[in-house]
């Protein structure tokens, strides 16, 4: 609710470390944590009783239009394939003939629940992933033993640049066992194994022991640790050592950078101004004062940003002095620098001063021009002020470009078919993605897997 924390256990905060701030705030589940807060301009104490947070796998699911079921799956924890199977069986009591499994920005966990969720899409018997080192012995091979929830209903999964480790074993196992298309962008690229040695002082050594393959033979690491750079770095696996694998149906694949999808989206990179009032908290801000000054939403169906709430975020923005530099703007700088360096710069300064003149930003014009995006991001934060995470997923699919695609594609089962049996390749499609947030900050620090 943007509230601002001064005090825990009446000890200052100010200038403290957040991690400090974390651990005075963490405790036993039962015990009580007296807290200062200021709300909306006034400061105020309270007390919080700790319990012990479970956050959901699945923070939504639901029906998209008529007979489309919507599932959205964030990480790969203990049991998480209950949550995905309970959404998955209430989708089909309410009349889903097909199913959209969203695991972008998923960064992975237990392989094991990996392949209880592909366990539900199919029966016992089939080899999801395979786990292969230098030590034989340990190799191992993880089938689904179940019968599956639904072996037939038409499947999309939708994965992105931050979907990693398990979510990739999800995606990839789907691809190369033709039991369903993939779209959106290619995949992180994570195939390694780690296993974790307790030492001294309370700390652990993460080792990693194996890398893991999925049922056409493929490893999608896109990171060649074994052949480092002069300088130490890594970089990714070259063309020449990437080889070609076929699913079930014959379809060409390749290993060594991701799963790419059977329908790749490009999405277009959010501006530079709306990229500067995400990540300076312009945008998060703002909807705390919105939240408050509109109480009472009870449903986002009567929800709307409208004009005269751009009006005022503009002079909220005035009001706290925002400006920025664009690309372009930094780009000429930049220029100049080195043409100063170089003694360019006196011979063309008239040249250099029309430049300046010219591509100078102005601010009105530029919340102007980027207002569709601007506006996507003011209402799926103000959403979520009022609807939690659920209701801000349930708004942005409704605009969401790859949800649309995906639909699309199980609403045309001549298509769908044609991906799966090979009679159409690898599908290129240049679209804006509508909820660009997810794409500012991705979680990419895939190494807290608890497996892989």
């Amino acid at each position: 609710a943007g509230d601002l924390l001064k005090k825990v256990d009446g000890v200052l905060l100010k200038g403290v470390d957040t991690d400090i701030v974390s651990e005075k705030l963490k405790g036993n589940p039962g015990t009580t944590v007296n807290l200062t807060i200021e709300r909306n301009g006034k400061e105020m104490d309270i007390s919080v009783k700790r319990e012990k947070i479970v956050i959901p796998s699945v923070p939504y699911y639901g029906m998209i239009g008529d007979g489309t079921g919507y599932i959205r799956f964030t990480n790969f924890t203990q049991n998480c394939s209950d949550e995905v199977r309970n959404a998955l069986t209430n989708l089909k009591n309410d009349n889903a003939r097909q199913i959209v499994l969203d695991i972008r920005g998923n960064p992975g966990g237990l392989l094991t629940e990996a392949v209880d969720i592909v366990n539900l899409f199919m029966g016992a018997g089939n080899e999801i992933v395979s786990t292969k080192g230098k030590v034989k012995q340990f190799d191992e091979s993880f089938k689904t033993t179940k019968s599956a929830v639904d072996d037939k209903i038409p499947l999309v999964v939708i994965i992105n640049r931050s979907s990693a480790s398990a979510s990739e074993i999800v995606a990839g196992a789907i691809q190369d066992l033709d039991r369903g298309v993939v779209v959106g962008q290619r995949s992180y690229g994570k195939g390694l194994v780690q296993i974790t040695r307790p030492l001294s002082y309370n700390t652990q050594l993460k080792v990693t022991t194996a890398k893991y393959y999925i049922p056409s033979g493929r490893c999608i690491q896109a990171l060649d640790f074994s052949h480092p750079n002069e300088d130490g770095s890594v970089g990714i696996i070259p063309d020449s050592l990437i080889s070609k694998f076929k699913t079930r149906n014959g379809r060409v694949v390749k290993d060594g950078g991701g799963i790419t999808p059977d329908v790749e989206m490009v999405p277009s990179s959010l501006s530079k101004i709306a990229t500067e009032l995400y990540i300076r908290n312009y945008i998060f801000d703002y909807a705390t004062r919105y939240y408050w000054s509109h109480p009472g939403l009870k449903t986002f169906d009567v929800f709307s940003f409208t004009d005269q709430d751009y009006d005022d975020f503009k002079n909220y923005l005035a009001s706290r002095n925002f400006n920025y530099r664009t690309i372009t703007e930094m780009s000429l700088n930049e220029l100049i620098t080195n043409a100063k360096k170089e003694k360019y710069y006196d011979i063309h300064k008239e040249l250099f001063s029309e430049l300046q003149k010219d591509l100078n930003h102005t601010l009105d014009n530029d919340l102007t021009t980027f207002r569709n995006e601007i506006t996507g991001l003011l209402e799926d934060e103000i959403l979520g002020r009022y609807f939690y995470e659920s209701g801000s997923i349930e708004w942005s699919i409704k605009t969401d470009e790859q949800v649309l695609k995906a639909v699309e594609i199980l609403n045309k089962s001549q298509d769908y078919n044609s991906i799966l049996q090979g009679k159409k390749g690898s599908i290129l499609i240049t679209h804006d993605d509508i909820n660009p947030a997810r794409e500012i900050n991705p979680a990419e620090n895939h190494n807290n897997d608890t497996n892989i």
